[in-house]
């Protein structure tokens, strides 16, 4: 039996360090500059303006960490890294990352034993779904890159590319990469989007960089207030429920059943963690920054959303894993 050790502690103590790392190489643009040639110290620091010595202890350390190898003193990046730390990948997230450690997300974090007392946030006015909450247009302008293989999944999960008329609720739309994506592959699609006023300013601006904003509309205010209108093929709630308790997510998917034509899809994009709540485990994570960021949210698993959405009028509902992803779909059919 291996003999109990500190290493674990030391490595989550000291954790912080990591996202310094992280946040400091993206700021300086090593990625990008070792996807360009820029492979030792001496050039990556000649390149980001920094020291020798900075640079070669930063990337010793991002090559601990799995974002860079090394051989000899040639830096390269991990596959991972190219893809999404590249400014020159469409696959980069250092917006995202930008986003995650604004001080208006870190905030809610200052005191998480006062938080895990409470059981939710110590934040007044209810966390991050306080009333047109500023992290949310950060939120729409940052997370694209991570939704575009889920935005895929949807769109063929509805058969958007059959390219039968689809008359489509985009809920708590963000960025509105699902509906656009729909869009994108049926020119028969419309998309309705529902979210606060400023956040949809966003949306509109990526609906119309993909071509589809002469059907692409609005409906603006919270998801609990305003009329969805009807008849709608398709419904998409995509990582919304999460912040809310069950009671609340029933109230809203009656709503959503009354919208829907029969026949129709309520297509839900959530972190599912399994039944012992800690597999898998980017999934079941997700629960501590439910915790910490909202009064009443968590990471609910399939079936407690099963109860949910039974109780709300739905009664065959369906879970999809999806691949490099740590969410899933549930796919539900009035």
């Amino acid at each position: 039996m291996p003999q109990p050790t500190p290493g674990r502690f030391f490595q989550t103590i000291n954790a912080y360090q990591q996202t310094a790392a992280l946040k400091a190489a993206l700021e300086l643009e090593v990625f990008t500059a070792i996807g360009t040639g820029c492979v030792t110290a001496e050039s990556l620091a000649d390149r980001c303006k920094t020291s020798v010595k900075g640079m070669r202890v930063l990337c010793d350390f991002l090559v601990i960490q799995q974002f860079l190898t090394k051989e000899g003193s040639h830096y390269g990046l991990v596959p991972d890294a190219a893809m999404f730390l590249d400014k020159n990948s469409r696959m980069y997230v250092g917006g995202t990352a930008s986003f995650l450690l604004s001080p208006p997300v870190k905030q809610f974090f200052d005191d998480f034993a006062s938080v895990v007392r409470k059981g939710g946030t110590v934040m007044t006015g209810g966390g991050t779904v306080s009333y047109e909450h500023p992290v949310w247009k950060e939120f729409a302008r940052s997370m694209i890159p991570l939704m575009m293989a889920p935005a895929e999944a949807i769109a063929a999960v509805v058969k958007a590319t059959d390219g039968a008329p689809m008359k489509v609720l985009d809920l708590a739309a963000g960025h509105g990469v699902f509906g656009i994506t729909i869009a994108r592959h049926n020119p028969k699609a419309d998309i309705h989007a529902v979210d606060w006023a400023a956040v949809l300013e966003i949306a509109r601006e990526h609906a119309t960089a993909a071509g589809v904003a002469d059907r692409w509309h609005t409906i603006e205010g919270s998801a609990f207030e305003v009329e969805f209108g009807n008849d709608y093929d398709v419904v998409l709630i995509t990582n919304f429920h999460h912040h809310f308790s069950p009671p609340t997510i029933e109230t809203l998917m009656r709503k959503i059943r009354a919208a829907l034509k029969p026949g129709g899809l309520a297509v839900t994009l959530e972190f599912v963690p399994n039944d012992d709540r800690v597999t898998p485990p980017d999934a079941a994570t997700f629960a501590l920054m439910m915790l910490g960021t909202t009064e009443e949210g968590d990471a609910y698993t399939f079936a407690e959303y099963q109860t949910m959405y039974q109780n709300s009028g739905f009664a065959h509902n369906e879970l999809h894993r999806l691949e490099n992803s740590p969410e899933s779909l549930i796919v539900s059919r009035r």
